[in-house]
């Protein structure tokens, strides 16, 4: 260093393929790249060439690659402090990183197919228990499984199981498009203690979106299921002309009581034990430890929703017998002539269900997001600027 705090440095050598970096005492980094020519010793004065410096606008010298500073200088005194060239190139410049981020479309579309799949995937293995579930919440007056198997109620267990599919590959494949961009919104917006929102809202948007699609769906899933329909194209003709669209969205007020809070509580839970157990094990999840959150997370969320799940079910499977008027009225007539045990009837198979489908759709959809997410940039070459002029 000179004095006037100029930083020098000089290497001798011949010319080849070596790489080297090194750091000074101000912090800044350096990096060589692939010297041609160096001639030249240690020092200013025995210098045939004055070692040219760098500014804000640094003129290139001759026969010697140009360098970019990384790091900050310290003190009011170094702020034009000036570097030499020879043939360093910043570490810094090496480390750019090149706008490649994936347009919008791309994005989405991985999402909309990871929620397809991976709502396909739970629907299609967990679909007989779901069919027993809901036979049991329909029965008025009770009876459990027993009554219900004595009945013929464990046959057909997958009844209407091709048309629920066509209605869950929509509705799975809007709430995840809905559900990432949101939680990531809400996690940029707010504190670091308060990262959990990210999830909560996320899964009340995600789930209003998609509902305009899965309460149709679970209308016509249910009335195959307690067989009051033989196909699903049967029940839409049906219900369409004896009771309206509104007919397809029967209970949709119920279902939004209960799957509103089943969303926000089931991925808030889901995200926040991933978060911890990622932090506690220092690494990514794997797969068998996705599914085992995943059908804790399920399986607390589906029982603490049990009783919001029997009035869902008792609105939608009532038809045109307009037993009950509104979710209210339900609550009440069920209480009154059924008693309060009424409100947990079927939480044995939607444990179970729910459990299971948390243990199938977490890796799934993790997965899912993987395989159909927008390919990764490649890394970016190094940047070095050469002087082509030559030497005189």
């Amino acid at each position: 260093m000179d004095a006037m705090g100029q930083q020098t440095l000089a290497w001798g050598g011949s010319s080849g393929d070596m790489e080297f970096s090194l750091s000074s005492s101000r912090g800044t980094k350096w990096m060589v790249h692939k010297p041609k020519r160096i001639g030249m010793s240690v020092g200013t004065s025995a210098m045939a060439h004055t070692p040219a410096t760098l500014t804000p606008r640094a003129r290139k010298p001759a026969a010697f690659a140009s360098l970019t500073a990384s790091g900050s200088q310290s003190g009011s005194g170094n702020a034009g402090a000036k570097v030499p060239l020879f043939m360093l190139a910043s570490a810094a410049e090496s480390k750019k990183q090149v706008a490649t981020d994936a347009p919008a479309w791309r994005v989405a579309a991985g999402n909309l197919a990871a929620g397809a799949v991976a709502g396909c995937s739970v629907e299609a293995a967990l679909y007989p228990i779901d069919t027993i579930k809901t036979r049991l919440q329909a029965m008025i007056g009770g009876g459990g499984i027993k009554a219900l198997l004595q009945s013929g109620g464990g046959k057909g267990l997958y009844a209407g199981v091709w048309g629920n599919l066509a209605g869950v590959a929509p509705a799975s494949a809007i709430f995840i498009s809905v559900y990432e961009p949101v939680k990531k919104a809400v996690e940029q917006s707010v504190s670091q203690d308060q990262q959990y929102l990210g999830a909560v809202l996320a899964g009340m948007a995600a789930g209003t979106a998609s509902s305009l699609v899965r309460v149709p769906t679970e209308v016509i899933k249910q009335r195959l299921q307690t067989k009051e329909f033989a196909g699903a194209m049967g029940a839409i003709s049906h219900i369409m002309s004896k009771e309206g669209v509104r007919g397809l969205y029967a209970g949709y007020g119920a279902f939004m009581l209960r799957d509103l809070p089943f969303d926000a509580i089931e991925f808030v839970v889901y995200e926040q034990l991933k978060k911890a157990w990622t932090a506690f094990n220092k690494r990514e999840l794997h797969a068998h430890e996705t599914s085992l959150i995943g059908a804790f997370a399920g399986g607390f969320t589906g029982v603490v929703t049990t009783p919001l799940d029997v009035l869902k079910t008792r609105m939608m499977v009532q038809g045109a017998s307009g037993r009950y008027s509104h979710v209210f009225d339900a609550m009440v007539k069920i209480a009154r002539e059924e008693g309060a045990a009424a409100f947990m009837k079927g939480w044995q198979p939607r444990l179970m269900w729910i459990s299971l489908g948390g243990f199938v759709f977490f890796p799934v959809l993790e997965a899912s997001k993987k395989f159909f997410a927008p390919p990764p940039a490649p890394a970016p070459a190094p940047v070095v600027e050469e002087d082509k002029k030559k030497k005189k």
